[in-house]
């Protein structure tokens, strides 16, 4: 296993206390880093993050579709830590499975608050730090359903869509400073996310992936540690393909 130096860094991960976050969470602990789990519910955290020291991690209830909730979260964290020096957006819904012409709207604006809005609100609060500083490392996690679109998941494939394209413009707004912006585009992975679809659909979308298998949480995270740390110097508003062989592009 690669290892990179993240002693003396600061990094927030949404979504950490389960699933992909947690695995990158755990990592940049390891790599020394103090990590800070931004999560909606932080009561039952998998035991890679529960076991982490406390004088190295910091779990944060946050709501992020609601920008006061993630201000509130920048607040708690500089004050335990100081600043905040690495970001990764990890937390995401999927909403239903559904053809367009069914979807709830109600729903398609809660995929959209979250998965976009939740990605713009922790980049927006965590910016400014970056630049005074002049360093930062942002890492979205999108998905290769942004890139190709998933049928009955119009709402997600276009909110991770959006994070792409957000992504690249972010990227080139800091790319003046040495604040790299990038994203992955991972095919499903076995997490809770999973849950909120149906079987027929897992079943899809294991068979567009040409290894035959979902990727794996800890695969992931090799990839985003390497995209946070600071050897990641030049590239910047780029997407990092993790799809096992689906995307073309």
């Amino acid at each position: 296993m690669n290892s990179y130096d993240f002693k003396g860094l600061v990094a927030v991960v949404t979504g950490g206390a389960n699933g992909i976050g947690a695995a990158v969470a755990a990592r940049l602990a390891a790599s020394g880093a103090r990590v800070a789990i931004w999560d909606r519910d932080i009561t039952a955290p998998e035991a890679k993050i529960a076991d982490l020291p406390e004088a190295s991690r910091l779990l944060v209830q946050v709501d992020v579709s609601d920008l006061a909730s993630v201000e509130a979260a920048m607040a708690k964290t500089e004050a335990a830590f100081g600043k905040v020096d690495v970001l990764i957006n990890s937390a995401g819904i999927s909403g239903p499975t559904s053809s367009l012409a069914n979807y709830p709207a109600d729903m398609w604006r809660k995929v959209q608050e979250v998965n976009l809005g939740g990605t713009f609100h922790c980049c927006k609060v965590v910016t400014p730090g970056m630049m005074a500083r002049n360093y930062g490392r942002i890492v979205n996690v999108a998905s290769v359903a942004g890139k190709e679109g998933n049928p009955n998941a119009s709402a997600y494939s276009a909110s991770k869509a959006a994070v792409i394209a957000l992504t690249k413009s972010l990227g080139k707004e800091l790319a003046g400073h040495d604040i790299a912006v990038n994203c992955a585009t991972p095919a499903a992975a076995k997490t809770r996310i999973l849950d909120q679809v149906s079987q027929e659909f897992i079943d899809f979308m294991l068979s567009k992936i040409p290894r035959g298998r979902f990727v794996t949480v800890e695969e992931i995270a090799n990839m985003l540690l390497w995209m946070a740390s600071a050897e990641n110097s030049f590239t910047t508003g780029a997407v990092f393909d993790l799809s096992g062989g689906r995307a073309t592009y």
